[in-house]
């Protein structure tokens, strides 16, 4: 698979992401404020990794990634929920994501930290929604995204990510910290892919050590881009680390000792993946990607 198509895939299914998002979160309901609010930030041009990686997770196991929408949309409500949470004053204090204002320029704090509520609580009746799917397994799936959006996943990375802001911290607390920030909601949606589409036990196995080292690879990259970063590519002022004096995998390994380290991560993904014929290739390519991406 060349650029070129991963391009093509990823916006073919971004069309179908973006179709049902519409749909789950009307622009014409009561009260009109905080759907605007929600879709401000839901429609602010994100490339729905996190939907899309459940979809190839699903195809790459054999079955129809496409069929599984509900759950893969709400994945997407979880992340952008905690990016509107992320750029408020109290936390990162951004002005910009995806190079537009963030809500909470827009909509005012309040609202903002509304807007993350509503777009979170919303994901939940959202994947509950989905059909043609085993209900044990359902319950199973959204109980683990739940899990990965928590304390004990995202919620705990950004708490010791909040926590350590000025601190002296080690790089087994900067792995914790990023597994569960950034890597536990992938290794969510691969996970849930694979197990909405009747994968076996080898195969989910498989997927979660991609998924580990996937978000390993993207969060080292993700901390270099803030450092050599244009903003007018990332969509947001780089430097924000070092402005709120945050340890990265640049601080902490050097810009060189962090893209080798991204470089290993890529390749344990890869490795992950030697089971899999074609159909995981979208998932190969999506990983590779990683060590050119420019936002």
């Amino acid at each position: 698979m060349t650029e070129h198509l991963l391009n093509q895939y990823c916006q073919t299914k971004i069309k179908l992401i973006d179709t049902a998002l519409a749909q789950y979160i009307p622009g014409d309901a009561y009260p009109p404020i905080i759907y605007e609010a929600m879709r401000y930030s839901l429609f602010a041009g994100g490339k729905r990794l996190r939907p899309i990686m459940l979809i190839a997770a699903a195809d790459a196991v054999g079955g129809n990634g496409a069929a599984y929408l509900p759950v893969a949309c709400g994945l997407e409500m979880i992340h952008t929920y905690s990016l509107v949470h992320d750029d408020l004053p109290a936390m990162d204090n951004d002005d910009y994501r995806r190079g537009k204002l963030t809500s909470h320029k827009v909509y005012g704090d309040g609202m903002a930290i509304l807007t993350g509520d509503g777009l979170l609580t919303a994901a939940f009746s959202t994947m509950l929604s989905q059909t043609a799917v085993d209900p044990a397994v359902l319950v199973k799936v959204v109980r683990e995204i739940a899990l990965a959006a928590g304390a004990a996943g995202m919620v705990g990375g950004q708490a010791v990510d909040l926590a350590s802001e000025g601190q002296k911290i080690d790089d087994q607390t900067l792995k914790f910290m990023h597994q569960a920030k950034t890597g536990a909601l992938f290794k969510a949606a691969l996970r849930a892919g694979a197990m909405l589409a009747g994968g076996d036990r080898q195969q989910v196995d498989a997927l979660t050590d991609y998924a580990e080292q996937f978000g390993l690879a993207f969060q080292i990259t993700d901390d270099i881009l803030d450092v050599v970063g244009s903003p007018d590519k990332i969509g947001k002022p780089v430097g924000s680390d070092v402005r709120n004096d945050k340890v990265t995998y640049v601080t902490l390994h050097s810009l060189v000792g962090a893209k080798q380290l991204a470089q290993i991560a890529v390749d344990n993904a890869l490795a992950s993946l030697k089971g899999f014929s074609v159909e995981a290739g979208i998932l190969r390519e999506l990983v590779m990607y990683l060590i050119s991406r420019e936002a």
